[in-house]
């Protein structure tokens, strides 16, 4: 005999609103309050996990915080005039973003990016309204991001009312994310260590620097790909996107890191693929190689101390690259099981690093190389 099991009556109707979202009427309102998820066995250690936060939830990703507040700061101030042109390089993510922000607030969008942009990223930024501009060439210093940027310069001049969001040096980036870590406040209440990937530098500062005012004792993990520049290695082609660079964001703050972690692609390729299989919940090339960082400490910490990680968007931009077998085994990205603990260096610039490697001395590379030239000059 079958039972039907009864749901309980709210007393009022408005007690049915009380865990859900409140009606928006711009698709601003759709971004933030996203959920926390346990990360447990069988991707940790039994009985180990960390918390992670679902950025994906967003209708784009972690940018889009990013994207409006920056948007709306600059009307404020009134470098974005009404209608104008807004103008940014990216490599994916913040793009849909800066659609989002330009449909709320009545602006125009330009976006460049490079070839390693996935197919389905450009068809949606074309969907969302979005005029997509593909450099075709890398910087020989700066690579794809210099060459973006050098573009940008070529379509402000042409527009002379546009104005670029200059996504690695503005502040505004930082300051996007507080509300992020005040959610992660009031959904976890206490937390001892955070990993956060590190591109622009955006999300790891305003994130750590407030979570810091909350718990002065909280250890800040920096996750980097191999082959970025950012904590002292030298750059070299790097096959994942949105986190890395290969010029030295001022928005990183280095201070707030107590140590950082370099990922190569097929490690984060299959802490990505393995999430997907047994959580559920996986996103790309950031998510990843902050789950694998995320897994370790996991095992290494104390049982009691509380790790949380963000996951920077979903899994559906990354359906042709790190889902996608004939795409990871032209790449080299199967087969291989990452090593259960990564490599150690004592400075960043120890030597070059080609695998999952952690490193506990943090150094501005910007602020050593002045300090070397002010010493040769004082010689």
């Amino acid at each position: 005999m079958n039972h039907l099991t009864r749901t309980p009556v709210p007393a009022s109707p408005a007690q049915l609103l009380a865990e859900a979202k409140r009606p928006t009427h711009t698709p601003a309102g759709l971004v933030g309050d996203t959920p926390v998820l346990w990360i447990g066995e069988p991707f940790t250690a039994t009985g180990r996990g960390f918390w992670t936060k679902l950025e994906g939830h967003n209708p784009g990703g972690i940018k889009d915080r990013t994207a409006l507040h920056m948007v709306r700061a600059a009307r404020e101030r009134g470098q974005l005039l009404p209608g104008a042109r807004i103008v940014e390089s990216t490599s994916g993510t913040l793009g849909l973003g800066l659609a989002l922000a330009g449909a709320t607030y009545g602006h125009p969008v330009t976006v460049v990016t490079d070839p390693g942009m996935e197919p389905l990223m450009t068809g949606l930024l074309t969907a969302y309204g979005a005029d997509v501009h593909l450099v075709t060439t890398p910087h020989p210093d700066g690579g794809w991001q210099q060459s973006r940027r050098d573009r940008v310069e070529e379509l402000l001049a042409v527009h002379p009312d546009a104005w670029c969001l200059d996504q690695y040096h503005n502040p505004d980036n930082v300051a996007a994310y507080a509300p992020l870590a005040h959610e992660l406040v009031a959904q976890l209440g206490r937390l001892d260590t955070l990993v956060v990937s590190v591109g622009t530098g955006g999300h790891s500062a305003g994130i750590a620097s407030v979570l810091r005012g909350y718990f002065p004792a909280l250890r800040v993990v920096g996750v980097d790909t191999t082959g970025s520049t950012i904590f002292g290695q030298p750059a070299a082609p790097r096959l994942m996107r949105g986190l890395g660079s290969s010029i030295y964001p001022r928005n990183v703050a280095y201070d707030l890191f107590d140590e950082v972690h370099w990922v190569a692609a097929p490690e984060a390729v299959w802490a990505a693929r393995t999430l997907a299989r047994h959580h559920h919940a996986t996103g790309g090339w950031s998510v990843g190689a902050v789950a694998l960082v995320a897994r370790w400490l996991a095992r290494t910490l104390p049982a009691e101390n509380r790790i949380v990680t963000v996951f920077p968007d979903g899994p559906q931009r990354y359906v042709g690259t790190v889902f996608d077998d004939t795409y990871c085994r032209e790449h080299g990205l199967l087969g291989d099981l990452p090593a259960d603990d990564p490599d150690e260096i004592s400075h960043p610039g120890e030597r070059v690093v080609t695998r999952w490697t952690r490193c506990t001395r943090i150094t501005d590379p910007l602020a050593t190389t002045a300090q070397h030239a002010l010493a040769g000059a004082a010689r």
